[in-house]
């Protein structure tokens, strides 16, 4: 059993992502019975409403106030699911808020289990989608008031996000939101990344306009703009950053062979320089791909874990079998390949026309592809 002291955490166990809560008698029922239903939930309730199959069950008992017990769940947890009175919750979490693209999200439950509403971190928490999968698994009535939600428009701050897309500057977020939800002329141009980020049954709002270009969509004077592309703006496009966001997609994909025991500082800078000359943004890499020779090569291995992208490995069969425009026998002679940068980045983007077909740097050889997406419905 967890006894709650004023000012210090507590000892919990975490097996799961969300902490379920309850403090009442029928709070308690309906807790079990949501356990049941949504795995992904670890249980926290009063001792007094002990049952005796707690332990077995994986439950955890606490005494004191439930509001010790909160900072301990902020820290630890993605999200926290309560059955405790809205009024109450607001109350005992506001003094431990920090900032929304770290706290966790947080939903409310009714006694009865006939309302689940979402109070905190509704889009980049997680909280909204978690308050429609709770009142499906309790078939109760979600409660989310995010107006992009209710008006069934573009979550700014999750453009894209299923897809992996990440903006540049989170600086104009809630600007830019404003225009969204005000139904304000807004301007979308995509150079690329997936064309199916419109998630609603219903025809994109009129005030979302598409642009082919950010040069007519600057010449349209917007309101404030969504800019989808792998590409760094030249100068004078980050006029429509004025009230405008760059949304980055994983589109960008690294071919690299390298001799053996190259350091990662060499092949990090090696991609650096590569996508600056080439005005590629590094935060829209998806993948380096290689050949199978190189799997366990830890300059490789340590710069795609620093940076969380794909690491995919091709045999030599595999890359002989993509056109290669400079195929080299000394390659062939140690790899059995007549190439490894050029072909890897052919094989995993299907791309005709790569942004670079070869670069010698060093002790590192470079080619850089563009994923190329189907344009039909596209915006």
């Amino acid at each position: 059993m967890i006894e709650l002291k004023e000012g210090e955490l507590a000892p919990i166990i975490q097996n799961n992502p969300y902490a379920l809560v309850a403090i009442t008698k029928h709070g308690v029922e309906l807790s079990r019975r949501l356990h049941k239903l949504f795995s992904q939930t670890d249980l926290y309730y009063m001792s007094k409403f002990e049952k005796g199959d707690e332990e077995a069950k994986g439950i955890q008992l606490f005494s004191g106030s439930v509001r010790i017990l909160l900072p301990t769940l902020f820290q630890q947890y993605k999200g926290i699911i309560m059955i405790i009175s809205l009024g109450a919750v607001v109350r005992m979490i506001a003094p431990i808020l920090k900032d929304k693209k770290t706290d966790p999200a947080v939903v409310v439950i009714d006694d009865r289990g006939e309302n689940v509403i979402s109070v905190l971190s509704g889009h980049l928490g997680g909280a909204n989608e978690l308050t429609r999968q709770v009142a499906a698994a309790l078939e109760a009535r979600p409660i989310i008031t995010t107006a992009s939600d209710v008006q069934k428009t573009i979550p700014v701050d999750l453009f894209g996000a299923h897809f992996g897309w990440i903006w540049d500057s989170p600086d104009k977020l809630t600007p830019v939101s404003a225009s969204v939800v005000n139904e304000e002329h807004v301007a979308v141009v995509q150079e690329s990344g997936e064309p199916n980020w419109w998630l609603y049954d219903i025809p994109i709002p009129k005030n979302i306009v598409r642009y082919p270009s950010i040069k007519e969509a600057i010449q349209a004077k917007p309101n404030a703009a969504l800019i989808v592309t792998h590409r760094l703006l030249q100068q004078d496009e980050e006029i429509i950053l004025e009230n405008g966001i760059v949304f980055r997609p994983k589109s960008v994909v690294i071919g690299m062979g390298c001799n053996r025991g190259t350091s990662p500082e060499e092949i990090e800078s090696v991609i650096q320089d590569t996508l600056l000359e080439l005005t590629i943004s590094i935060k829209s890499v998806k993948a380096i791909c290689t050949i199978d020779l190189k799997k366990d090569e830890a300059g490789l291995l340590e710069v795609v874990e620093k940076y969380g992208w794909d690491f995919i490995c091709y045999s030599p069969g595999e890359l002989n079998m993509a056109v290669i425009e400079a195929p080299s026998k000394t390659v062939y002679k140690y790899t059995g390949a007549y190439g490894v940068s050029e072909p890897a980045v052919r094989l995993y983007t299907g791309a005709e026309k790569l942004a670079l077909v070869k670069k010698k740097s060093g002790n590192v050889t470079i080619s850089v592809g563009i994923i190329p997406f189907p344009k039909e419905g596209r915006l």
